[in-house]
């Protein structure tokens, strides 16, 4: 929810998100389409990257917003998935965080993968000052 509230502040309305396939079954997956949400399928079978990468060079236009946030367990690496994605189409990464002490949404600096591990440094940098809802759980 306040992802969604983030995107109407930012005014990016059409900004779009992934999700669990099985969030897109009855009855409630109309739902999660209707408010922008694309399902990925995450077996080992599906190649997610080509998946993902694959819908946005068929979009005119496609914006999918990261938001990088310890809910379960300490954040001690960043998942690379989203810039293998980004690499795969082509397509610049603007981090968004959701600084929840001060109540603001950060948007970072434009980002084109170029280099894995400086990319991956750069993205660590930014988050690692931003206070997620449970900070506790963040990155280290």
């Amino acid at each position: 929810m306040v992802g969604m509230a983030a995107r109407s502040i930012l005014r990016i309305p059409d900004a779009k998100f992934l999700g669990k396939s099985q969030l897109f079954r009855a009855p409630f997956g109309w739902f999660f389409r209707a408010i922008g949400g694309i399902p990925v399928y995450r077996d080992k079978s599906h190649d997610m990257v080509e998946q993902v990468s694959s819908i946005i060079k068929s979009s005119d236009r496609f914006i999918l917003g990261m938001a990088p946030e310890g809910t379960r367990k300490k954040v001690e690496k960043l998942k690379t998935g989203f810039w293998y994605i980004a690499k795969a189409a082509n397509i610049p990464v603007v981090p968004i965080g959701l600084d929840y002490r001060k109540k603001q949404v950060v948007v970072g600096p434009i980002l084109h993968a170029t280099d894995l591990d400086k990319d991956m440094n750069t993205l660590w940098e930014f988050y690692r000052k931003i206070a997620g809802k449970n900070p506790g759980l963040g990155i280290v």
